[in-house]
């Protein structure tokens, strides 16, 4: 969209990218929308039908909903927020300003603003931020055929209507989850509750966190999961939409901190230069002064490196074997504690898994790297003294070392910070790479002292 354009000019754009859009499916006009700028966005929604508009607010790859709806008329952004889905609503009135918010929820419908402000109370990272409220339930004195037609009467206003809950009637609680494949294949006037076997549904309670609830929908194959209050009535559902956008979520902050920074809390396009410096210098700056501690193991053997300079030549080799075998470790469990693949109780299980491990690992690169030195020698590629089996031997006792500390170190890492509270994921490669770096010239100018000792050093 042209920068210049004038607001008429603008509108009868928008009104005609409305009209193209109006026919395609729901994720590309999010995708198009996406490219525009946000005044366009909220012109080309205006144009739009109504409930076509309300669709593409639910989708949650709309990454400027919340300022659109901001550019709006208050009492059109009013009608659209009492139309969406009280889960996306839930997403989207936090990143208004508090004036605009005031303002909006203010013209809101009762009910609406009633269910935001339960929806709100709910932690962050729980089953309750991201349950909906609009769910298709029924008393469990309904026959299936009454059951059908009040889905039908229902379902452009609700969520999804391939579960259905079936309700005490007298105390509201939850006795049935039904699909509608069974519905349909009932007996029309049998009891709903009956199309089922009698089993207890899998439900979660709101405070239950959303890698909990992604746990239920993988290990028993759901579409959607009732969320209960004490009382075992339903007060709202996850659908597997909302697990798979939550899950992308957590996946990408726990990426972003295994290289070393701060999660991003917006679209990488979208965040500003300033805020991205931020998220990043931090961890950058911690890694550098960590990184500093090498310079200082350096200084303590100059006396060793200046009276056998060759050593110098393995250093890069030796720190970024150490780090790699730490930094691999570290993602394994890092994976494996998110997935509850383990608990915290299993690291002397882990420790005497990676020991092994490690030790393997390191022989393997130690044997590389004496075969690079003798080969080296061998073929007068480079000379490294009369002393050349020595340091072969200094080369693939260091890398056994370094690689079985590296594993070891990596593996416990997420432990301890889970341990003290914190998440695994800051466990990070670059910081697992740095406290290895400085060990592992430990290590190696430790293992040079004990075998070049009466000879270069």
């Amino acid at each position: 969209m042209n920068a210049v354009a004038t607001a008429p000019e603008r509108d009868l754009l928008a009104a005609t990218l409305a009209q193209t859009l109006a026919r395609d499916h729901i994720a590309d006009i999010v995708e198009t929308l996406n490219d525009q700028d946000v005044e366009t966005v909220a012109a080309v929604l205006l144009a739009l039908p109504f409930e076509r508009a309300v669709e593409v607010l639910d989708q949650h790859e709309l990454t400027v909903a919340s300022e659109a709806l901001g550019l709006m008329p208050e009492a059109r952004a009013a009608q659209f927020l009492s139309a969406m889905s009280a889960d996306r609503v839930a997403d989207v009135v936090p990143e208004f300003d508090e004036p605009l918010r005031l303002r909006l929820l203010g013209r809101v419908d009762h009910d609406t603003r009633a269910t935001l402000n339960r929806l709100l109370a709910y932690p962050e990272q729980s089953a309750g931020s991201i349950m909906t409220t609009e769910f298709v339930s029924v008393p469990a004195d309904w026959t299936v055929a009454r059951t059908l037609d009040y889905i039908r009467h229902v379902e452009r206003t609700r969520e999804t209507i391939y579960a259905i809950y079936v309700l005490d009637p007298a105390t509201g609680k939850l006795v049935r989850a039904v699909s509608l494949r069974r519905l349909i294949s009932g007996d029309p006037q049998a009891l709903v509750a009956s199309v089922v076997p009698e089993m207890k549904p899998i439900s979660v309670t709101p405070e239950v966190d959303r890698e909990d609830v992604a746990r239920l929908f993988t290990k028993y194959d759901l579409l959607a999961v009732p969320v209960i209050d004490a009382g075992e009535r339903v007060i709202g559902i996850v659908t597997v939409d909302d697990v798979i956008d939550a899950m992308i979520a957590e996946t990408t902050e726990d990426v972003q901190k295994l290289g070393g920074m701060e999660a991003l809390d917006e679209p990488y396009n979208e965040i500003s230069f300033g805020r991205m410096i931020r998220k990043r210098a931090g961890w950058l700056s911690i890694l550098l002064i960590g990184e500093m501690l090498t310079a200082s193991v350096m200084q303590h053997y100059e006396g060793q490196l200046e009276k056998a300079i060759v050593l110098t030549l393995f250093i890069p080799l030796i720190m970024s074997s150490g780090g790699n075998s730490g930094s691999q470790a570290t993602s394994l469990l890092i994976r494996a504690l998110a997935l509850r693949e383990i608990k915290l109780s299993d690291w002397w299980r882990v420790a005497l898994r990676e020991i092994p491990t490690g030790l393997t690992l390191g022989a393997i690169l130690g044997a590389i790297g004496v075969v690079r030195v003798i080969a080296w020698q061998k073929l007068g590629l480079y000379d490294y003294g009369e002393h050349w089996a020595l340091i072969a031997a200094t080369v693939g006792v260091a890398l056994l070392g370094i690689v079985t500390f590296g594993s070891l170190t990596g593996s416990m890492l997420p432990f301890i910070l889970k341990r003290l509270g914190f998440d695994p994921a800051s466990a990070s490669a670059p910081f697992v790479a740095t406290l290895v770096d400085v060990t592992g010239l430990m290590i190696y100018f430790g293992v040079a002292a004990m075998i070049l000792s009466g000879t270069l050093l």
